[in-house]
Formats: structure tokens, C-alpha cells, sequence
């Protein structure tokens, strides 16, 4: 797996301005992620917790890794120890409803990020790739290297996650209108490379021609990849994915994955923070709007070289 320096992770905090005039002040932010084995969810908190201490809180990293029990008592203790904001990724958009308004109610504004909560007005802002436009643009770059006609193959990520569900009707939006591209396969691997390595190879065993494969994010595709490469398969293969990952980005170099979309993690990551500090000294939202889209860039062999950071890709 790539792995980037805590230097590198902070060059692309640097790399975005803060708002003019920040002052120093004290008190923690307290950063809760899914899972930072993910390198996704590692920079997201990495860069958080960078721009926190930037701007002079105390911050810490913990992760839930999906469970809404343990998001529960990171927020419990979040709430004990007196912190002044909580960045939250969400486990569950129905389940974290409840620990957003506990939090809420013990007077700590939540910044939502990565992952929407299906219930307005408790969170101050939800900061979230825009994971349609995303979808959309991987799917037209997906269906101009695949063509009119082919088999294929879908991952789903976590069905508790929005973004899971956005990403594929997106996919299926843009892919429908080719009915010559035939779906043979669609499995749910949860965001994880190992599902979608042993999935792939279940859908190999029962599927002789498999033509493409479009995956709802990084981490699914790079299992698959490996399965099919096991399996002699991977040459011609087209595989799409969506996050930006480093891992991803060297296979988009190494010519084993076609593309992925780019979510800008390291900018909606940082952009809460910078809103939590603003709501902090001023009572109010920074934004008005609760809900805020940052839209997304596809990565492929011709700008692969732009790619300066985790997450980050380089005018």
C-alpha cells in the first residue's frame, strides 16, 4: 500500500488558505472517523486534525470503523471532555441521527463529513463529495473506453452509507442508456479491497467473459483487480473507481485501472474545521447552506502526474 509522510498530508492542508485573520485559541476539536486503515479516512482525519492544530485547538483522531456503538461513546467522550466542536464522518445515515443530536443538545455544534445523516437542522453543516456529479463523470469516462457492448460488473459499497446508493444510481443513470452494456454481476463489498477480491473471484468462477468493471470506490476495485490478474483476466480488462486513493493513483500509473474519480477529501475535510472555528468565535454558520457539495475529478493516465498529494491533485 502507498503511504504518504505526516509532511506530505500537511503540505496538502498548507496548499488550501485558511480564512483571513484566524485566531489563536484554545480547546479541543474532537475528529471521528470511519476506519484510517482506508487511506481515504486517514487523510481525512489527518488533514483535520492539521488544520485544527493550525488554527490552535488541541485535536484528536479517533474511529468508529462503522460500528454506531462505538460512534456513540466517541461521542460520549467527546462530550466529557469539553470539546468545543466535534467533525464527525458518520457511521450510519439513519443510526448517527441520535449521537448528532446528543452532541447537539450538550451544546457542541457537529460538522458532518464524507457522509450525509438523513435529518436536517441538527448538524451545523454537512460537507460531502458531490457524489452524483462524481458518478456521472467516472460512468461517461468508464463508457468510452468500454464502448456500446459488453459484460460487466458492479460494486456496491456499504448500504448503510447515502453514498453508496448515490454512486450506483449514477452509474445506472449514464450506463442504461447503452443496452448493449450488459451487468452480469452486481455485488455489495462494503468499501473493502479483501470483499472485492474474494467477490471478484466468486463472479470469475460463475462468469467465463468479463469485459469491465465499475466500482463505487477505490478500495473495491483494487481487490478485484488482483483477483482478476490471479485469474489471467486483467489485460483488456477495464477497470473505473472512485475516490482518488494512492494506491489507486499507482494503479491508474501502472495502466491496471482506467481511471478514478478524485473526492476532494483533503478540501471538505479542511473546509470543516475552518467552519468549526468560525462557528466557535461567532455562534453562527460560516455557510449558511447545511448541506455543502464539493464536486469531483476524474484521474487518468493524462494529468495522473498532477497528483502531488493524498487526495489532492495540482493545477
Amino acid at each position: 500500500m502507498i503511504k504518504f509522510t505526516k509532511r506530505a498530508l500537511l503540505a496538502a492542508a498548507a496548499s488550501l488558505p485558511l480564512m483571513a485573520g484566524s485566531a489563536w485559541a484554545e480547546g479541543l476539536i474532537s475528529i471521528i472517523v470511519t476506519d484510517p486503515a482506508n487511506p481515504y479516512w486517514f487523510t481525512e482525519g489527518e488533514v483535520a486534525k492539521a488544520t485544527a492544530e493550525e488554527l490552535g485547538y488541541e485535536a484528536t483522531v479517533a474511529a468508529h470503523k462503522g460500528d454506531t456503538n462505538v460512534e456513540s461513546n466517541l461521542i460520549d467522550a467527546a462530550i466529557t471532555n469539553g470539546a468545543k466542536a466535534i467533525i464527525l464522518d458518520p457511521a450510519n445515515a439513519d443510526g448517527s441521527v441520535g449521537v448528532v443530536r446528543k452532541a447537539t443538545e450538550a451544546g457542541i455544534p457537529v460538522f458532518l463529513v464524507n457522509a450525509e445523516i438523513n435529518e436536517s437542522g441538527i448538524a451545523i453543516a454537512q460537507l460531502v463529495s458531490n457524489n452524483a456529479q462524481g458518478a456521472a463523470l467516472g460512468a461517461v469516462a468508464w463508457q468510452e473506453l468500454v464502448g456500446d457492448e459488453a459484460k460487466y460488473v458492479e460494486f456496491f459499497g456499504n448500504p448503510a452509507d447515502n453514498n453508496a446508493a448515490t454512486r450506483s444510481n449514477g452509474y445506472n443513470t449514464v450506463l442504461s442508456q447503452y443496452p448493449g452494456l450488459e451487468k452480469v454481476a452486481q455485488e455489495v463489498a462494503n468499501w473493502d479491497r479483501t470483499q472485492g477480491y474474494t467477490k471478484m473471484q466468486s463472479i470469475i468462477q460463475a462468469n467465463p467473459v468479463i469485459d469491465a468493471v465499475i466500482s463505487g470506490n477505490d478500495e473495491m476495485a483494487l481487490g478485484a483487480i488482483v483477483a482478476l490478474k490471479e485469474a489471467g483476466k486483467l489485460e483488456g480488462t477495464i477497470v473505473g473507481g472512485f475516490d482518488g486513493s494512492p494506491d489507486a493513483v499507482e494503479a491508474v500509473r501502472a495502466g491496471e485501472m482506467a481511471y478514478t474519480v478524485l473526492q476532494p477529501v483533503a478540501v471538505f475535510a479542511r473546509e470543516a474545521v475552518i467552519q468549526a472555528d468560525y462557528y466557535i468565535k461567532n455562534g453562527e454558520p460560516k455557510v449558511a447552506q447545511e448541506k455543502q457539495l464539493f464536486d469531483c475529478a476524474l484521474i487518468t493516465p493524462d494529468n495522473v502526474d498532477k497528483y502531488t498529494a493524498p487526495f489532492t491533485l495540482s493545477e
